[in-house]
């Protein structure tokens, strides 16, 4: 037997030494003997390289959808950002007056970096017979690059070319497709603010060029959001010298709701004072909760994996009966005996665990190269850019997702070796050396 060589050796050097196995030494090389040692039986030995592979692989799928759904989020909300703006002020009326005052009271502030005035209004945009609602934004073109980042996304045209009084409009990508309109086409805007005739109500039309399309990356900005000058788009809603409200750029977006409560608190409530995390809580609300669910439902496989230790463990107890038996019979108490075969379990997880961390960590790296040879090997394109408006799969490794997946699985494989340990502690030895 093993244990008996293992024992009657170090009894050999020391008469005592055997019955100190309650101390922790003692059951982790045994433990540790018993893991690498050549079983008997090697349907258990298949069993527990099943149990690391499954951890592996349970670690590593999560480490690396983890990592995908955070380098999404970002690439959504960069995307979203990169249109909308971080933080927004209008009139508790939903006009804003005199905003040139309110522009240079907020610039004092150290967090804010940039700020545009907008007017924001409804209408119908028709072209060769189509027609498409549309959220018209009135805005002053040599500023609105400060605020976000549709300047610099023109798949034609110039957005500085949206002059006062030359009635010009910038359209979105998906926008312009649906009506058929290029740069330099024309065609006719229509809004609800009318005039009233004895006909009754007439909506105001006027014809517009276009000058520019930008593609944002989002549908529901390059589908349904046009930009004009913001004198044209006062005289066309009817605003006079007021504006919708002012538009804020930070220097860092994720203090958008901190820097919004300073804001209210300097203005004494004045205004009404928004953040993205508000207008677009729902969404990233959605996001947030997507992930938690991946991470529950990927965790059951890792416990799956982990809880294959059962059954390895089960059978190694029953394969070390005699083994048991013996060091019980010179001294080793149950505690010990528990001690050395939850050794033995929660290795195959340590193991296991730190082999999916290395492989996900590698694959959550190296995912822009691993998706085009995927995709070269099957032979189509997974995430087409006309549909997903990405050319390549986002990854974003966050070192407490891995810390996380890490602790979840180690754990899950410790549990795992409690019921098949406590049975070793349970043998007699009487018992198990009655037939030996």
């Amino acid at each position: 037997m093993v244990a008996y060589d293992f024992c009657s050796f170090f009894f050999s050097l020391h008469s005592g030494l055997c019955m100190s196995l309650s101390g922790w030494p003692f059951e982790l090389w045994i433990g540790l003997r018993y893991t690498r040692a050549k079983r008997r039986n090697h349907f258990i030995s298949f069993i527990s390289v099943v149990s690391m592979a499954g951890i592996a692989l349970g670690v590593m799928a999560l480490i690396v959808v983890m990592s995908v759904m955070n380098g999404f989020q970002d690439e959504l909300r960069n995307r979203i950002l990169g249109v909308a703006a971080h933080i927004e002020m209008t009139g508790h009326d939903g006009r804003l007056d005199a905003w040139s005052v309110l522009d240079a009271r907020v610039r004092q502030q150290p967090t804010i970096i940039g700020s545009a005035p907008y007017i924001s209004g409804q209408g119908l945009l028709a072209a060769g017979g189509e027609t498409r609602g549309v959220m018209l934004r009135g805005v002053l073109p040599d500023r609105e690059g400060q605020v976000d980042e549709v300047p610099s996304r023109m798949k034609s045209g110039r957005f500085e070319d949206l002059r006062a009084g030359e009635f010009n409009i910038v359209l979105g990508a998906e926008l312009a497709r649906a009506l058929g309109v290029f740069r330099g086409d024309r065609l006719t805007l229509v809004v609800p603010q009318g005039v009233v005739t004895p006909a009754g109500m007439v909506p105001r039309m006027k014809q517009f060029t276009v000058v520019g399309v930008f593609e944002a990356g989002m549908y529901e900005y390059d589908a349904g959001l046009a930009f004009l000058h913001i004198d044209d788009a006062a005289k066309l809603l009817r605003t006079g010298e007021a504006v919708s409200g002012l538009r804020l750029k930070l220097v860092d977006m994720d203090a958008a709701p901190q820097v919004r409560r300073t804001l209210v608190n300097t203005l004494n409530s004045e205004y009404a004072v928004t953040d993205w995390t508000q207008s677009h809580a729902n969404f990233f609300r959605a996001v947030q909760i997507e992930k938690r669910m991946m991470f529950i439902i990927l965790s059951l496989i890792v416990a799956v994996a982990a809880f294959n230790i059962v059954s390895t463990l089960v059978m190694a107890v029953q394969d070390k009966r005699a083994d048991i038996a013996i060091l019980r019979t010179l001294g080793m108490l149950p505690a010990s005996v528990m001690q050395v075969f939850m050794v033995q379990g929660t290795l195959i997880g340590v193991i296991g665990t730190l082999s999916g961390v290395s492989l996900g960590v590698l694959l959550a790296l190296n995912i822009e190269v691993v998706v085009p040879f995927v995709e070269r090997i099957l032979g189509q394109d997974l995430f087409p850019a006309d549909v997903y408006y990405i050319s390549e799969l986002p990854s974003k490794l966050v070192l407490g997702d891995v810390l996380w997946v890490g602790g979840v699985s180690l754990l899950l494989s410790f549990l795992a070796t409690l019921y098949p340990s406590w049975r070793a502690s349970r043998v007699h030895p009487a018992e198990a050396l009655r037939y030996e």
